[in-house]
């Protein structure tokens, strides 16, 4: 759980910072990759990540720079890191100049339901992490590198002089 805005914020830049070695490997043409017909593509799991942080925290009275969360999936993955960059560093920014530590018991209304603050924070992270993890399957469908987040890609073995795990 997080009990500090300090703790967050260490998170978080951490987080962001695995979430942009995934953005930085796609392409233009990848962005298409679904894992079947009617799902998202990565494309659009990419931009759901991006525009979630805007979205999620202005439901905690944030208003955070970055792309509006009903903004159309760019066609171009350059656009979309963009956009990624602008708003999890406004997050930050926008957080630290408007929250203290005893902001983070209050509730907000989210989803019909009433969250603590600290809980929203979280979830964040975990909802970035459960598509981050979606999309390395598009990746690797796509044919793209699949950056390590919490180890070593498989990719990533070799580089390291090292045998992959047995499949």
């Amino acid at each position: 759980m997080i009990g500090t805005i300090a703790e967050f914020e260490e998170t978080w830049t951490q987080e962001s910072d695995e979430t942009r070695k995934l953005l930085a490997e796609l392409t233009d043409r990848s962005l298409a990759q679904a894992v079947a017909k009617d799902h998202r593509t990565l494309g659009r799991l990419a931009w759901h990540i991006t525009t979630s942080v805007g979205e999620m925290m202005r439901r905690c009275g944030l208003h955070l720079g970055g792309p509006a969360e009903d903004a159309p999936v760019p066609a171009t993955a350059a656009a979309i890191r963009a956009g990624y960059d602008e708003a999890a560093r406004s997050l930050l920014t926008e957080m630290k100049a408007r929250w203290t530590d005893a902001s983070l018991p209050i509730e907000d209304e989210m989803y019909g339901q009433r969250w603590k603050r600290a809980a929203t924070l979280a979830a964040l992270i975990a909802h970035q992490t459960h598509h981050r993890g979606q999309m390395t399957v598009l990746m690797r469908q796509a044919g793209l590198k699949v950056p390590g987040v919490y180890g070593p890609s498989k990719d990533e073995w070799a580089a390291m002089g090292a045998s992959p795990p047995e499949v």
